[in-house]
């Protein structure tokens, strides 16, 4: 068991969705949270939340791409707070299409954020948290990275690869007292459309339904996350549609590649696929 309880928290992508619901259920623990968005503006729009739930806390500006930007407020935050017990790697980005069609700028943007402003956060949050004794990291990946979801390639290829960094430092950060959790959500109502980027019209479509009837709240999701860091639990699948399909997907591969490919082939399968976003069969 992990307790939060007064833990210092420094969260990125902190402005928006998952990012800004987390300090809200962390502040009712009375954590200290560290803020950290690329948007200066929406970090201080959370900081103002979580005080009037009664917690405190900072706001940063950072972009997690740039190493020394991330090193700056691991220094920072270790300093001026004496340290940090959790850290949660939540910025994201993404592009969607197929693999040809997406520039390559587009893979160079999502992979600069979503795998190395975690790995960043890892390298220079870590030997920090060995220093002081321990801590605990929390990855935020998504089922894409479990799931290999259509027309995603760049967004699945990132979480993939975090889910699998976290995987690795479960292990290896066990017996420094660091625990790891990666959490992968399905789809739910963020801002990550904001930014979102498309090649095509069905994706930005698909994108728009599955947000539209997402079943579970960003604070339901945020829950789920400290429900699991609590309980010390490598993976958080929140919904029962991502379990779902990781079962089946390991189950039985070739099947679940097999209905993939149908989803992709004609227009019949897209609107299915249309059809079950609006059910919530995708969330």
């Amino acid at each position: 068991m992990y307790k939060l309880d007064g833990k210092r928290v420094v969260i990125t992508g902190a402005g928006s969705g998952l990012g800004r619901a987390l300090p809200l259920a962390l502040a009712s623990r009375g954590c200290r949270i560290g803020a950290a968005d690329i948007d200066e503006g929406r970090a201080r729009e959370t900081l103002e939340l979580v005080r009037a739930r009664g917690g405190e806390g900072e706001a940063y500006r950072v972009d997690v791409g740039r190493p020394e930007e991330v090193e700056a407020m691991a220094e920072h935050f270790f300093r001026s707070w004496g340290g940090v017990d959790v850290l949660v790697n939540n910025a994201g980005v993404v592009s969607t299409g197929f693999v040809g069609d997406i520039p390559l700028e587009d893979w160079e943007w999502v992979f600069r954020v979503n795998f190395w402003g975690v790995l960043y956060g890892c390298h220079y949050f870590i030997p920090r948290m060995k220093a002081q004794g321990g801590g605990y990291i929390v990855n935020v990946a998504s089922a894409a990275g479990l799931l290999t979801l259509l027309e995603m390639a760049p967004y699945n290829a990132t979480k993939a690869a975090v889910v699998a960094l976290s995987e690795t430092l479960r292990s290896e950060l066990a017996p420094f007292g660091i625990g790891v959790t990666a959490v992968c959500p399905m789809f739910f109502n963020t801002r990550l459309l904001e930014s979102m980027r498309y090649t095509d019209a069905f994706e930005k479509e698909f994108a728009e339904t599955t947000f539209r009837f997402a079943r579970m709240s960003a604070e339901q999701v945020a829950e789920a996350v400290v429900r699991a860091v609590e309980r010390g639990r490598l993976y958080v699948v929140p919904q029962f549609s991502g379990r779902f399909f990781w079962a089946l997907k390991r189950l039985r591969p070739g099947f679940y590649h097999g209905a993939l490919a149908f989803f992709n082939r004609d227009d019949l399968g897209r609107r299915l696929l249309l059809w079950m976003a609006r059910k919530g069969l995708v969330q």
